[in-house]
């Protein structure tokens, strides 16, 4: 009786049959609760009604590959650009962010009624990849390399940290927030103290910190 509140508006067949009146509920089972009306305290079963509910199926992008699945919804709940849920199927339980909805005939909008939509497609943001580009410490981008982090979603950056990743060390000069990420009132951050969650991060710019100096060579 999860989704059940503990009274509901029904009419009552023995005091009114034409009105609503608050009945208390005393018990759900095979789709129908036995209430008993506050005005008379007669006790009866009623039906309740039930939300129509679509089933919408989703594309989850994790770490450069995808699956698809599905999820069973109400027919008129909106889904958004942005919007997170927990996605959970017999092979995964999972957190995905929507990046993307798309309606008959591949259009694709920010917003949409579920039983408008065809596909929704997603990216996992439980787990997360973050590249990282670093500067050598004279300042140099000739020499700049990449390398990948992986790290918790809520995981966070901060410009001007100092941060460690094996036998990387390294501090955060700026950072760019992803494209579908809403929020944010620029794309690039680079003010000491700026912050992100490593889930709606595109990119961290850093420079080396290392004890050893590295090169290209």
């Amino acid at each position: 009786m999860n989704d059940i509140p503990e009274r509901i508006p029904t009419a009552c067949p023995s005091c009114s049959p034409d009105l609503e009146t608050v009945h208390e509920v005393l018990t759900e089972g095979g789709g129908t609760l036995t209430v008993r009306c506050s005005e008379c305290s007669h006790v009866h079963k009623i039906q309740p009604e039930r939300e129509r509910e679509v089933t919408l199926d989703v594309v989850v992008s994790q770490d450069g590959e995808s699956f698809s699945a599905n999820v069973t919804t109400p027919a008129d709940e909106p889904v958004e650009v942005g919007d997170e849920f927990i996605l959970e199927t017999e092979a995964v339980l999972s957190t995905v962010r929507v990046t993307s909805i798309e309606l008959e005939g591949h259009k694709r909008v920010e917003e949409a009624p579920a039983d408008e939509i065809q596909t929704v497609w997603t990216r996992e943001v439980d787990n997360v990849s973050v590249s990282v580009t670093i500067h050598p410490q004279d300042g140099s981008r000739d020499d700049s390399r990449s390398i990948t982090v992986h790290v918790p979603g809520d995981y966070e950056f901060e410009v001007g940290e100092i941060e460690e990743f094996g036998d990387d060390e390294f501090e955060i000069d700026a950072f760019v927030v992803r494209d579908t990420v809403q929020g944010y009132d620029r794309d690039r951050y680079e003010i000491e103290g700026d912050t992100v969650p490593a889930k709606d991060t595109k990119r961290v710019y850093a420079y080396d910190q290392t004890t050893s100096a590295w090169s290209a060579w």
